[in-house]
């Protein structure tokens, strides 16, 4: 099964960079999502996690707050 992972981000956010950055060195295919750029982006996902920090990632189903790679490596497993 193809793993799910989208990271939502800002532009000025060093844990999403860090996020992204240990997404491609574990050659983990994602979509990133710019909450600055795409405000119904960042409603929606208010609207589903109650946060408005980032980054935030969801895998699999499964939501990540801030920068957390062993959680991400941990569902990616399941």
């Amino acid at each position: 099964m193809q793993n799910q992972v989208t990271v939502y981000t800002t532009t000025t956010c060093p844990y999403c960079d860090m996020m992204k950055n240990f997404l491609d060195q574990q050659a983990i295919a994602y979509t990133a999502i710019d909450v600055q750029k795409d405000p119904i982006a960042a409603q929606r996902l208010v609207d589903t996690t109650g946060q408005m920090g980032v980054p935030q990632t969801h895998v699999n189903g499964e939501w990540v707050l801030g920068f957390d790679p062993n959680r991400v490596l941990e569902l990616l497993a399941k």
